[in-house]
């Protein structure tokens, strides 16, 4: 995954791509500050939880400059998460998250939304690349 994100980081440089090469800079800084945090050269894993963070922060800060019509804004954020979502899995369909949700409210059987919690903490162990707020949305929906 590193090599990848070095490779492109490269390339990048070469292409004069100044975009992409701030988004893959700031990547690779996020990357060295979590293993400098870890103490340990991160595994696939990490770098995956890094760059869902990453993707996460722009998002929100999305939906914050669309409060206030920063268009530019909105536009170049969704090129840099175009950009972060290249080094992530595939994400779950809609209908595998929606089987994993079947799933678990089949063994636990929950009655209210008191059950959210536990059943929120099944789901993380069990989805491994959806958007959890979606899924907490389905599972909320479903609940009531």
């Amino acid at each position: 995954m590193n090599l990848k994100i070095a490779e492109d980081l490269k390339n990048a440089m070469k292409n004069g791509d100044k975009f992409k090469l701030s988004v893959i800079r700031m990547l690779k800084s996020a990357l060295q500050l979590e293993q400098i945090n870890k103490k340990h050269e991160l595994t696939d894993d990490e770098v995956i939880a890094v760059i869902k963070k990453q993707v996460k922060i722009r998002k929100d800060s999305i939906a914050e400059y669309e409060k206030y019509g920063k268009t530019d804004a909105v536009k170049d954020l969704e090129q840099e998460i175009a950009i972060l979502d290249l080094y992530l899995p595939a994400e779950m369909s809609e209908e595998e998250v929606k089987q994993a949700i079947d799933a678990v409210f089949n063994e636990l059987k929950p009655t209210s939304m008191k059950d959210m919690g536990g059943i929120m903490k099944e789901l993380n162990n069990r989805i491994t690349n959806a958007d959890m707020s979606l899924v907490s949305q389905m599972v909320k929906e479903r609940l009531s």
